[in-house]
């Protein structure tokens, strides 16, 4: 057990590259899942959620190599179960999408509920429609267990634009009878590789990108290498660190379509950068003042479905317009809890007034000072982390396992860009 410990007042200066996409990651190991032959995924993050799905299917009978730093070559051959090792299943949200790949393949899928952030509800309703529409059978006892005898095509229209039941969902289409439709589907970027992998194994699936995706089922898959984009939470966490930070960083491997929702929302701050071909600077020159909306209207920060501004920022967001002039509405819609980690963040100083599980009104600039925090969830974590490098004096954060679930070597690449964090034992 360690926690981290951060002298505040630092500044950040330097260069790194982007870190590839969790959220594409996981269901892209899962995918493998799909064919029994050799799959080579690139730019895999080293982070502890990639470690646990890796895991989960080392356990399944997987053989699974790591060719390098962040490639590796998968194989599954010879499954020898299809009930998920439930200690593994509990420690992410993301053992989920083992269902549709496991369905398509095995036609059984056996776990226990999925596990991750403490957010607030996180309904599976939305995956149980699309895989029951399939022609899945799902019996609930405490455990999730999915059975098909064949898996036919079908029109299903999402109650949810749901991005893990989007997945499950093409999965287990992929190999399905005939013509799937999805409808009112997630069209996320890790979505967006998901759907290019599979089709890089032979599946056909049209609509990319879009809210309606069609999928004609293939008897068979192949195996194929595939390279995971860049984490566009990851560099958005990384802006709004530079620029509370008052500090300067250019971010190598971004993709500068991805950037657009992020963009409108940092500016709402007085936050701006420049892409360069797949390089992005952050300078050290921002005025980080509040543009009002028209008639000097307080302005809002809130998530939506992509294209829209993601969830996963609001946390960043929250900190960041602590150190910026003026006041905003920060409004997450999609879970109940994610935002009570705003009382530590009052804790230190910060003017945040939380009107309800949803909203908070954030007034700037704030003298933040350090204090002991503990990190709820990965977003909620990066901000306390932010948090203690804009704080006057020392701040000890633990529970930083739920941080390092979602960024890759981050006290590494924080050190590198001159923050005065380090790792500390603790009994």
């Amino acid at each position: 057990m360690y926690e981290y410990v951060i002298e505040g007042g630092y500044p950040i200066q330097g260069t790194i590259t982007a870190s590839g996409n969790k959220n594409a990651a996981l269901p892209c190991l899962a995918a493998s899942l799909l064919t029994n032959e050799p799959i080579i995924l690139n730019n895999i993050p080293e982070i502890q959620d990639t470690k646990v799905m890796i895991d989960i299917l080392k356990y399944l009978g997987a053989k699974v190599e790591k060719l390098s730093k962040n490639n590796w070559k998968i194989q599954c051959e010879d499954i020898k179960t299809t009930e998920l090792p439930n200690d593994l299943t509990k420690k992410i949200r993301g053992s989920i999408v083992f269902a549709g790949p496991m369905l398509g393949r095995l036609g059984k899928c056996l776990m226990t509920p999925p596990g991750g952030d403490v957010i607030g509800r996180r309904r599976v309703d939305t995956h149980f429609l699309a895989l029951q529409a399939l022609g899945a059978n799902i019996h609930i006892n405490g455990r999730f267990d999915f059975t098909a005898t064949k898996l036919v095509g079908a029109d299903i229209f999402l109650d949810e634009a749901s991005v893990t039941a989007t997945e499950n969902a093409v999965m287990a289409a992929a190999l399905a009878e005939g013509k799937t439709i999805i409808q009112n589907a997630a069209s996320e970027p890790h979505i967006q590789d998901l759907c290019n992998m599979l089709n890089a194994m032979g599946a056909k699936i049209t609509g990319i990108g879009s809210n309606i995706l069609q999928i004609e089922g293939v008897k068979k898959l192949h195996g194929c290498e595939f390279t995971i984009g860049p984490d566009y939470i990851e560099i958005g966490s990384y802006i709004g660190m530079a620029a509370a930070t008052k500090g300067k960083i250019t971010i190598k491997g971004v993709r500068a379509e991805e950037m657009r929702p992020l963009k409108y929302s940092f500016a709402k701050l007085g936050i701006t950068w420049q892409i360069k071909g797949d390089e992005l600077t952050v300078p050290n020159t921002q005025e980080l003042k509040v543009n009002n909306d028209v008639g000097n209207a307080i302005p809002k920060i809130d998530d939506m479905t992509w294209p829209g501004f993601p969830a996963d920022l609001t946390s960043i967001m929250t900190i960041v317009a602590t150190q910026v002039d003026g006041t905003v509405l920060i409004f997450e819609k999609m879970f109940e809890s994610r935002m009570f980690f705003v009382d530590k963040l009052i804790n230190m100083g910060a003017k945040i007034t939380l009107c309800d599980p949803h909203r908070a009104v954030v007034c700037g600039p704030c003298m933040l000072h350090g204090d002991h925090l503990v990190s709820p969830d990965i977003r909620a974590g990066m901000a306390m982390v932010i948090a203690a490098m804009c704080a006057h004096g020392e701040s000890r954060i633990s529970n930083v396992y739920q941080i390092e679930r979602g960024y890759e070597d981050l006290v590494g690449q924080l050190q590198k860009l001159g923050a005065h964090i380090k790792k500390v034992d603790v009994e």
